[in-house]
């Protein structure tokens, strides 16, 4: 039996990093994967993929609506939608080949099949022929990662009541698609698709979209995504979805309890996701799962049993895979006896729409909620000279800080490149950083990120200069 320091059950982001750091600190290093290809969700059916699809969308959206007035004119326009799956799958192979390279650098043993527990030190791995093997590891790191949710009656059959997985698969654009739920995937595989010419119809339980993230930005995106024609149910409680043979059938009460239809050729159920522990034998180790799914950690993500962690999706807290990366590192480094940490309010997120939303710290309605007395800060897009340039006016910058120490608590971005403008209020706020400080930067002009450092005066003494 093969012995190792560590063991990571699960290749995605948490689970292939985790290992890379522990190989690095100079541990014999195992992974887990029960696919052929290594990355987990993210790179093979999640983050990597539908950003490949968001990106040939929003050329073919720009093509079409934007490229006359930039003095580019073409005709015959039309899509292939064929080749962009194509070229979605080839950077989603070379990016999970990327990552079976990083294994063979960092002499990280990887083995192929379903990991369960035999004990809290053996782990047994089945292959796709059912041959079994078993290793031993010192520490055991749980990196399984998460599923498509769903809730009952709206069971996906993968053909026209669809997760995000036959999403990113489709052998047709929908004339019309329904998506269920109002979060980060459903809107960015919707928006997908309605720059591409569908109908897209969200319908929402809650009273507005992206609702975990500031108010404003769900009103922004909500003003954004109805410029493509998208339309929005919100408040309406899902009852039942069929596949009627050459479509669909959505049934739903509305806020007044009435019962109400929609029909489309595909449907998509993206109401979240759920932490994926099936076939691990948990049981075995003695770990236990809370009545959500996940597996109990501490605040040193340990599962209470002998040397098993967990990580990522699979544990509390924002399904991100910069969280989980940051999780696999931290184990790592805990293992080997340093002191790592991870400030779980700066872990930013992102809506990968166009323009992109970006949120790091906490929103303006949850600070309210808590009594804090705060004073924001707000800057349009459309006031920048770069903006204008690049026909990218839609948004703002919006930044929360503490009324009597100019502390920022929350930086929100509804604009171009937001996702990487965030990184500025992330680490702004990792050195408590004021809005002033902020507002005293010098910011190349013309740039977006000028957007952040006038919505920084703004909140310092309401003294945004272009506007």
């Amino acid at each position: 039996m093969s012995k190792y320091d560590i063991i990571f059950i699960g290749s995605g982001p948490g689970g292939y990093v985790g290992a890379i750091r522990s190989a690095q600190l100079g541990m014999k290093t195992a992974i887990i994967e029960k696919y052929d290809t290594l990355g987990g969700t993210c790179l093979n059916v999640g983050c990597i993929p539908s950003k490949a699809l968001l990106d040939s969308s929003e050329h073919y959206h720009n093509a079409e609506h934007s490229f006359k007035e930039h003095g580019i004119n073409i005709s015959g326009l039309k899509t292939d939608f064929k080749q962009m799956i194509e070229r979605k799958n080839k950077v989603v192979d070379q990016t999970c080949q990327g990552v079976k390279f990083l294994m063979d650098k960092n002499k990280i043993d990887v083995h192929h099949g379903i990991g369960s527990f035999v004990d809290k030190n053996t782990v047994k791995i089945t292959d796709e022929k059912g041959k079994e093997t078993k290793i031993e590891g010192k520490n055991i790191v749980i990196a399984t990662g998460s599923k498509p949710n769903y809730f009952p009656g709206m069971e996906p059959d993968k053909k026209r009541i669809i997760t995000s997985t036959e999403a990113l698969e489709l052998k047709e654009i929908p004339k019309k698609l329904i998506v269920i739920g109002g979060g980060v995937i459903g809107l960015e595989l919707g928006s997908v698709y309605a720059r591409l010419g569908s109908q897209v119809e969200v319908v929402e339980f809650a009273k507005s979209i992206i609702p975990t993230m500031d108010v404003t930005m769900g009103k922004e995106l909500t003003k954004v995504l109805k410029k493509l024609k998208m339309k929005f149910n919100m408040e309406h409680k899902v009852q039942n979805v069929e596949n009627t043979g050459k479509g669909v059938k959505v049934t739903a009460l509305n806020k007044k309890d009435e019962e109400v239809t929609f029909e489309a050729d595909y449907c998509l159920v993206s109401v979240g996701r759920k932490p994926y522990t099936e076939g691990l034998g948990l049981e075995n180790a003695g770990i236990k799962t809370t009545d959500k799914g996940q597996v109990e950690v501490d605040e040193n993500l340990h599962t209470g049993v002998g040397n098993i962690y967990a990580i990522g999706d699979v544990v509390r807290g924002a399904m991100l895979a910069h969280k989980a990366e940051e999780e696999g590192s931290f184990v790592a480094e805990k293992i080997a006896g340093q002191i790592p940490h991870i400030d779980y309010n700066l872990i930013p997120g992102v809506v990968y729409t166009w323009p992109e939303v970006a949120s790091v710290g906490q929103t303006e309605q949850d600070l309210k909620e808590a009594g804090r007395a705060i004073k924001t800060g707000s800057f349009p897009m459309k006031a920048l000279g770069r903006a204008r340039a690049s026909m990218d006016i839609q948004g703002l910058v919006k930044i929360i800080a503490d009324e009597e120490t100019d502390e920022i608590l929350g930086m929100h971005i509804i604009g171009a490149r937001a996702a990487d403008l965030i990184m500025e209020g992330v680490v702004a706020m990792e050195y408590r950083a004021s809005a002033e400080d902020i507002a005293r930067i010098s910011h190349p002009h013309p740039t977006y990120s000028e957007a952040v450092k006038e919505a920084a005066m703004a909140a310092t003494e309401g003294r945004a200069m272009h506007i």
